[in-house]
């Protein structure tokens, strides 16, 4: 879909990790979610905007993640997003999270992969709702 790509670099903290020492499952999900709304941010569209303004949210409606390697206590990260599909009413993101591998033939090491589809809803009615073309126009990267 677009070919703009947006980066969000994240250090894995205490409080993101299991007894293990990893990063414990459901948190790559909120590293995930930051990455999106960061992404909306830069494109000029705060949550606080959305709801209040534009009367819409986007809200989660499925994930199909692949968790490929670790993260551990205090690595740097980079989330990857970007956009692979726009519906009336959905976006569908492709979403990576990589580190510095520690082969220097590779540049970052792929730890996780997931695609996420969001839908648009009502901030008042969480019906589902048309995504408005101004921010069709920017996640397409015809802004």
């Amino acid at each position: 879909m677009s070919n703009r790509e947006f980066t969000l670099p994240v250090r894995v903290y205490y409080e993101d990790t299991d007894a293990g020492g990893v990063v414990y499952h459901s948190n790559y999900l909120n590293f995930m979610e930051r990455a999106r709304t960061e992404y909306l941010r830069e494109l000029g569209y705060d949550q606080d905007v959305l709801a209040n303004e534009l009367d819409i949210l986007f809200v989660v409606s499925s994930i199909q993640i692949d968790y490929q390697r670790p993260a551990r206590f205090n690595d740097e990260l980079e989330v990857r997003t970007s956009v692979e599909n726009i519906g009336r009413a959905s976006v569908e993101f492709s979403q990576v999270i990589s580190r510095k591998a520690d082969n220097p033939q590779q540049t970052l090491e792929v730890l996780t992969k997931a695609s996420v589809k969001v839908a648009c809803v009502g901030a008042t009615t969480f019906k589902p709702g048309a995504i408005p073309q101004s921010i069709k126009g920017a996640l397409s990267g015809d802004y």
